[in-house]
């Protein structure tokens, strides 16, 4: 199987200034997903999607080449994961003379991800679905804790159920950004949110833990800190 793994670092991040590139207990953050891809996969495979000269400067610091910089107009607000992807495949292809078997998008904002994650995930992957992706069990089920606010401005539940206790509502999954295994063909054709064929790779909490905010990063860091962890 060819895979191309992208990972996505913009320069720009308002959450987090810097954040991709950031130390997190003494390493640059993106250095933690580069390190998990490179336990699985060769160098060749693996392209870091930036704009930013520093961000491919310390990507390299891995042994990671770096072979193109990414477009402006993929680095604004406004660019969509399937763009990054699409321009990643098709330099990809440009510099391979032939596409990928698979594409695996691995966000930087998961340092916690490791390469037995990618692993499992990849494992439930073939080329009848569109896409596996990362999930954790979402604490803020809609059958029990999340509610809408209805025209009169009462709350109703998000999802109506009879259920009494939490213990017996349905299981909820929220993806926790951190693994997408996806069908190259699936990807050309359409955009994630229009994916059918999806299955999920569950993942615990801590393992899930996704960088947005200062208090995200802070928590990362007391994490990190961890000898045990």
């Amino acid at each position: 199987m060819k895979p191309l793994i992208v990972i996505p670092a913009r320069g720009g991040s308002k959450g987090v200034p810097g954040k991709n590139i950031k130390l997190l207990n003494g390493k640059p953050l993106i250095h933690y997903t580069i390190e998990a891809a490179q336990g699985l996969f060769e160098n060749q495979y693996i392209y870091v999607s930036t704009d930013s000269t520093e961000i491919k400067d310390i990507a390299e610091e891995t042994g990671l080449k770096v072979p193109f910089l990414r477009p402006d107009h993929l680095a604004s607000d406004t660019a969509s994961s399937r763009d990054v992807i699409l321009h990643a495949l098709k330099e990809y292809t440009l510099i391979n003379g032939n596409e990928p078997d698979v594409i695996i998008l691995l966000q930087p904002t998961s340092p916690f991800r490791n390469q037995k994650h990618i692993k499992e995930a990849l494992s439930l992957y073939n080329d009848s679905l569109d896409m596996v992706v990362s999930v954790k069990e979402t604490s803020a089920n809609p059958y029990y804790v999340l509610f809408e606010e209805d025209d009169d401005a009462f709350l109703k539940k998000s999802k109506e159920s009879k259920v009494l206790r939490r213990q017996d509502v349905p299981k909820v999954w929220e993806l926790n950004g951190a693994i997408y295994i996806i069908k190259p063909k699936s990807i050309k054709d359409k955009s994630i949110g229009d994916f059918k064929k999806i299955i999920k790779h569950q993942m615990d909490d801590v393992s899930s833990v996704d960088i947005d905010t200062p208090l995200d990063w802070e928590f990362a860091e007391f994490l990190a800190s961890k000898k045990e962890f």
